[in-house]
């Protein structure tokens, strides 16, 4: 009698790698790849990442058996990686009410301090900190509710990357969503790659700034945001 052949179950990280990776696009640490994952399948990876965990902690020579403080703790960060601190990646950009410029506004604004968590991704250590957004908008501008900057900033900022590009990456999806006259953004944060490990230093901040359009082009525009925010 034959021998009956049970499917191959492919994991579900390497079907949305081979959707990825099919149309050539990148997915580095800070890229979202929500368009490659279907309903329901962010569980099925969620379950594999527990079990990947599992298998880290049982690396370190940590006993998740007996010990009932780490029983659940594979289940545990895996749902904090995907569900939370690294879910930038993994949703799409959160829905954003537009409405026009109708008493076409062409003065500063400044929203902020918006507070930020992210991940180092050189040792998925946590950064905390704080941004700042300045808006120059002009009578053809797409204006936004005050509470989207914060919803757009925790999008990009929920994925394992470094300070420079995550700010990057912020300016560009408002100067799309906005098409303002300029734009600035300024992050300030603590990294606990060097608070908790490293050279330790508790002091250290990085600060550091995108500048578009008019913020790019007018000093005294520049110097009155950067005068305005209080850090």
């Amino acid at each position: 009698m034959p021998t009956e052949l049970k499917p191959v179950q492919i994991p579900m990280s390497q079907r949305i790698r081979e959707r990825i990776v099919k149309t050539k696009t990148r997915y580095h640490a800070n890229d979202n790849i929500a368009q490659f994952i279907e309903p329901g399948e962010l569980n099925e990876l969620l379950s594999e990442v527990e079990g990947k965990l599992r298998e880290v902690l049982k690396s370190l020579v940590i006993d998740t058996e007996s010990d009932h403080n780490t029983q659940d703790t594979g289940r545990r960060v895996a749902k904090m990686f995907i569900n939370e601190v690294f879910k930038g990646r993994y949703v799409p950009m959160p829905a954003v009410t537009e409405f026009p410029n109708a008493s076409h506004l062409n003065e500063l604004m400044i929203i902020g301090p918006i507070t930020v968590r992210s991940a180092c991704s050189h040792h998925l250590c946590p950064i905390m900190g704080k941004v700042w957004i300045g808006v120059m908008p002009n009578e053809h501008s797409n204006l936004i509710g005050l509470s989207k900057y914060a919803r757009i900033a925790e999008w990009i900022m929920s994925r394992p990357q470094i300070q420079e590009e995550a700010v990057v990456q912020l300016a560009d999806a408002l100067q799309e969503k906005m098409q303002p006259d300029g734009l600035a953004v300024v992050m300030e944060a603590d990294h606990f790659c060097m608070h908790w490990r490293g050279v330790k230093d508790v002091d250290a901040k990085m600060i550091n700034s995108v500048m578009h359009g008019s913020f790019l082009k007018d000093p005294n525009l520049r110097r009155e945001f950067l005068s305005l925010i209080k850090r």
